[in-house]
């Protein structure tokens, strides 16, 4: 084995062993958590737009009115779901962010230096 796969093989234990594991497991909890909330917040508010939409279309008497209520429900679905999206994207993209923290430092130290 030569010094620079002994050195590596010895930076992967460190990495292992070291603060770099213990602070990224206790991140995930907290980042999984953020998105099951977010995710449980999207569907209240999901399921309460849908009943006021049921309320408000089965109080309407002509056809004319049923189309624009349905309309407005229909407008604003899908801009309440592209919201939460890009909002639960980027909850994704912190946790991705979170999980490859500890491999930063190992890149670095296993980077060869001329």
């Amino acid at each position: 084995m030569s010094n620079a796969d002994q050195t590596a093989n010895r930076n992967f234990e460190q990495l292992l062993d070291g603060k770099e594991r213990d602070a990224s497991t206790n991140a995930f909890p907290g980042g999984f958590q953020a998105i099951a909330t977010a995710y449980g917040d999207y569907t209240k508010k999901s399921f309460e737009d849908t009943k006021s939409f049921v309320e408000k279309l089965s109080g309407v008497r002509s056809f004319d009115k049923a189309v624009e209520v349905q309309t407005e429900f229909a407008k604003s679905t899908f801009e309440t779901f592209v919201t939460e999206a890009q909002k639960i994207g980027a909850l994704y993209g912190d946790l991705a962010k979170q999980a490859y923290k500890p491999f930063g430092g190992f890149l670095t130290k296993m980077t060869p230096t001329a």
